[in-house]
């Protein structure tokens, strides 16, 4: 019973953690695109260069600032769910996850290179991505995922044929 419930417990875990990881994937790259973009400022331009030159320590401290600034937001958006306005503390959430992924993908790009310095996270980190890797890789040969992908195709190649047939019609010839 106890290997039961073990298991049970185990597998519950991993799919709330990859689907974590797969919003994170989703969203870190892009995201990070986008802060990236705000490098064209002179001010976000120098504040990069000296976050890119910090060393380790205080690079692991900087990789921080996003979690510490949006926990009181997120205990807000809790707030907000549990006295029953569900849409705002939901948009509140949301957006605080989406800030948070966005500041932190960036800030991570910035400061990788010193926080490879610290040996207990140059050790650690390429362990962190093979468990990752190996998470999302399960999910993504999921039943749920591959109906999800055939649902996906499905959608874009009819909004393809929509796209074609609006614009044949709007090129007709009267």
């Amino acid at each position: 019973m106890l290997t039961l419930l073990r298991t049970l417990v185990r597998r519950i875990f991993t799919v709330l953690v990859a689907l974590l990881l797969l919003f994170e994937e989703w969203g870190w790259v892009p995201l990070a695109a986008l802060f990236a973009r705000l490098a064209r400022w002179p001010f976000w331009a120098s504040l990069e260069r000296r976050i890119a030159s910090l060393p380790p320590w205080a690079a692991l401290m900087v990789l921080l600032v996003p979690a510490v600034c949006l926990f009181p937001v997120k205990l807000l958006a809790l707030y907000l769910l549990g006295s029953g306005q569900h849409l705002l503390g939901l948009g509140v959430l949301i957006s605080a996850k989406l800030v948070g992924t966005a500041a932190v993908a960036r800030l991570f790009q910035l400061t990788q290179p010193a926080l490879m310095q610290l040996a207990w996270f140059a050790r650690w980190y390429p362990r962190w991505t093979a468990w990752k890797d190996r998470i999302l890789a399960q999910a993504r040969q999921s039943a749920p995922w591959l109906a999800a992908q055939r649902v996906k195709a499905g959608v874009r190649d009819q909004l393809r044929r929509a796209k074609a047939q609006w614009r044949a019609w709007w090129r007709k010839p009267e």
